[in-house]
């Protein structure tokens, strides 16, 4: 597959996807060959938009077609991603989730265990570990130059209007999503902590509410701390109720510096006490998502390492689980992993 464009089908025909289309296209390493979504119109409209060529209600009407493209990209809502997935690996076809892994930790180990023994390949698109900022703190910490790591901090100050819930009714139902702020915006800072620690998550602590948005199932702020094996601790806060909304930060601190990741008014690190080598992505691209594509098209293509196959992100999976149980019961709560 080396050096020629993979054909991509991409089920779910929804913003985030949209997003992936147009990076998709852009590249010289894939060619759309297919989208697959139950609402038709809005398929038939995501098909003409990005000169995609067959149009299917589903990803079982596209393989009982017999078509098998090179690999998926799923983007739909959490609680498909099991069956979804399990279809793909069925069916020998490597697929790129988007995150999180799976809308329950059990989900998530069936997808890990099922990709296993198939030896088909199933990333996640945890965009930010291909993000330039997220990934050379993530790699100074990892490579010892901030010492013996003590603690890290993860902030998300994002702001949602009520539409976020109407125009995706699915978002605001625990069944269907397996949380809110947490689970779908806050786990990829906390993705990239626990990476960049390196340590096996042990239990954690939270606490959630709905401050704003009452009348939905899910919540919209979220506060959690994470022990690691060794002794760190993580801290995340994930909120979708900030006025204004801010930038995101994650801040890394070390027996002998800091590191301090911002995306505003650009995605950058600043190291504090030490100098240490800011490493680049390894694949390239303006944006993390198209970085995050391109890594897994070479992973298909030139079994080159992708940075968050399914198994990576089983941890982040567990601890936003066990800060869910927390957040019920009051209690520390252990990993399940």
């Amino acid at each position: 597959m080396s050096g020629r464009r993979l054909d991509l089908a991409i089920v779910g025909c929804g913003d985030i996807a949209a997003y992936t289309a147009g990076f998709a296209r852009a590249s010289r390493g894939f060619r759309l060959v297919a989208c697959c979504d139950p609402a038709t119109e809005r398929a038939g409209q995501f098909s003409r938009r990005f000169g995609i060529p067959h149009v299917y209600a589903g990803l079982g009407e596209m393989l009982a077609a017999g078509a098998r493209p090179d690999a998926l990209y799923l983007a739909v809502p959490h609680h498909l991603h099991r069956d979804l997935a399990l279809q793909a690996i069925a069916a020998g076809i490597p697929t790129l989730l988007e995150k999180p892994l799976a809308a329950t930790l059990g989900d998530g180990l069936e997808i890990v265990a099922a990709a296993r023994a198939a030896g088909v390949k199933v990333g996640v698109n945890y965009q930010y570990r291909y993000d330039s900022g997220c990934y050379a703190l993530a790699r100074a910490a990892q490579g010892g130059s901030l010492g013996e790591i003590h603690y890290a901090r993860c902030n998300l100050p994002w702001h949602r209007e009520a539409h976020y819930f109407a125009n995706s009714p699915w978002h605001a139902q625990i069944a269907t999503a397996g949380g809110g702020t947490l689970i779908t915006q806050g786990s990829h800072l906390l993705d990239v902590a626990l990476w960049a620690l390196g340590g096996r998550p042990t239990a954690a602590l939270g606490v959630t509410r709905r401050q704003v948005f009452t009348g939905v199932e899910v919540e919209d702020l979220a506060l959690g701390i994470v022990e690691i094996a060794g002794g760190a601790l993580v801290e995340i806060c994930s909120s979708m109720i900030s006025r204004p909304g801010q930038g995101l930060s994650i801040e890394i601190y070390g027996s002998r510096g800091t590191a301090l990741y911002s995306n505003r008014p650009w995605p950058h690190v600043r190291f504090r006490g030490v100098r240490a080598t800011r490493q680049i992505p390894p694949s390239r691209g303006v944006h993390a998502l198209q970085r995050s594509l391109a890594g897994f098209r070479a992973w298909i293509a030139d079994g080159r390492p992708y940075l968050t196959p399914a198994e990576e992100a089983l941890p982040v999976l567990a601890a936003v689980d066990a800060i869910y149980r927390s957040s019920r019961t009051g209690r520390r709560e252990e990993l399940t992993l």
